[in-house]
C-alpha cells in the first residue's frame, strides 16, 4: 500500500493514495462519508486515456490514519499539498466531489495555481453552505447540528437515509441496486466517527468564497438538479457565478451521487474536459444576475 507522510498541524498522518496509468496527472478527492474507493467506476476507465489517476482518502477515513482533531480545510489543504508535492507532480488537473470540492478551492487559495492545470468540480459544497445574513439562500445551521445530533446517537441508521437521498433512491425510484447502496454504507462506516462528525462543520460552515474567485484555470463544474444532499441553487450556480469562464454542466433529474447513477457521462464529460486544448477550450454557457443559464 502507498501512503505519504503529512505533517499538516504539526502531527504526522499516514495519507494513503492509490494509483492507476500513466500521463497527466489527475487527483480525485472524494466526497463525505466516503473514501477514494468511491471513484471505482472512473478509475476502472479513465486509465485507458493515457491520464495518471491518483484517488487518496482524507484523514480520517478509509486507510488514511484518524487523528482526533485537524479536520479543517486549512489542514485539509495542506494533506493536498503535501500529497501534490510529495509526487513531484505538476500540470495537475484536481477533480473534487461535493467535500473534495472545498479542498479544491482551499487548495488554490491557499497554494496558488502553479501546479495546477484544470479544475473539475462534482456536486460540490463550494461556494459557502451555511445560511448567514450575506448569504441568505444557504442552509439553517440546526440542519447540520441535526446531522450531528443523529451521527452522534445511531450513525448507521443515520447513513443508511443518508445514503438513500445521495442517490436519489425511493420507493418509486431505484437508480442504483440494494448492493450498491449496501457497498456504499461499508464505504461509509470505514471511517472514524470523529472525522464524520467534525468534516459535517467543516464543510457546512467553512466560506470558500474567496477561495474560489482565485480560480483562473479552465474549470468544469457538474452539478445534478435533483441533487438533495447539495441543493444545485445555493451551491453549483453561486460557483458558476464567481468563476464566469468556467463550463458549467447541469445533469437533469441527477441526485448528489452522480459519479455512480450518470457514470458514463460523467467519464465522457471529464475525458473531454481534461484532452481539451486550453486555448479553444469552449464556454457554452453564459450567466446573468437573475441565476438563469442560456
Amino acid at each position: 500500500m502507498s501512503f505519504i507522510t503529512s505533517t499538516s498541524a504539526n502531527t504526522p498522518v499516514n495519507i494513503f493514495y492509490q494509483e492507476y496509468g500513466s500521463g497527466k496527472p489527475v487527483i480525485f478527492i472524494h466526497g463525505w462519508p466516503l473514501n477514494h474507493e468511491m471513484w471505482e467506476y472512473q478509475l476502472a476507465e479513465l486509465p485507458k486515456h493515457h491520464l495518471r489517476c491518483i484517488a487518496y482518502d482524507r484523514r480520517g477515513f478509509g486507510k488514511s490514519d484518524r487523528p482526533w482533531e485537524s479536520y479543517d480545510y486549512n489542514t485539509l489543504a495542506d494533506d493536498l499539498n503535501d500529497l501534490i508535492v510529495h509526487l513531484n507532480l505538476s500540470s495537475v488537473v484536481l477533480v473534487g466531489f461535493s467535500m473534495g470540492g472545498g479542498e479544491i478551492a482551499r487548495y488554490i487559495g491557499k497554494y496558488g495555481e502553479d501546479k495546477i492545470e484544470k479544475v473539475v468540480l462534482i456536486s460540490s459544497v463550494t461556494p459557502y453552505l451555511l445560511k448567514a445574513a450575506d448569504n441568505t439562500e444557504g442552509v439553517e445551521k440546526e440542519i447540520f447540528d441535526s446531522m450531528i445530533d443523529q451521527i452522534s446517537e445511531d450513525r448507521p441508521a443515520f447513513l443508511i437515509e443518508f445514503g438513500q437521498d445521495f442517490y436519489g433512491f425511493s420507493m418509486i425510484n431505484q437508480p442504483v441496486s440494494n448492493a450498491l447502496l449496501q457497498w456504499n454504507q461499508i464505504l461509509c462506516l470505514n471511517s472514524s466517527a470523529k472525522a464524520t462528525v467534525d468534516c459535517v462543520r467543516s464543510f457546512s460552515e467553512t466560506d470558500f468564497r474567496e477561495d474560489v474567485k482565485k480560480i483562473t484555470v479552465p474549470v468544469l463544474i457538474i452539478h445534478g438538479d435533483a441533487d438533495k444532499t447539495v441543493p444545485i441553487n445555493i451551491s453549483g450556480n453561486k460557483t458558476a457565478a464567481l468563476v464566469p469562464h468556467a463550463k458549467y454542466l447541469v445533469y437533469a433529474n441527477a441526485p448528489h451521487g452522480l459519479f455512480i447513477t450518470e457514470k458514463e457521462q460523467l467519464n465522457a464529460d471529464l475525458l473531454s474536459f481534461i484532452s481539451a486544448d486550453d486555448a479553444v477550450f469552449p464556454i457554452d454557457k453564459q450567466y446573468d444576475s437573475n441565476l438563469k443559464w442560456s
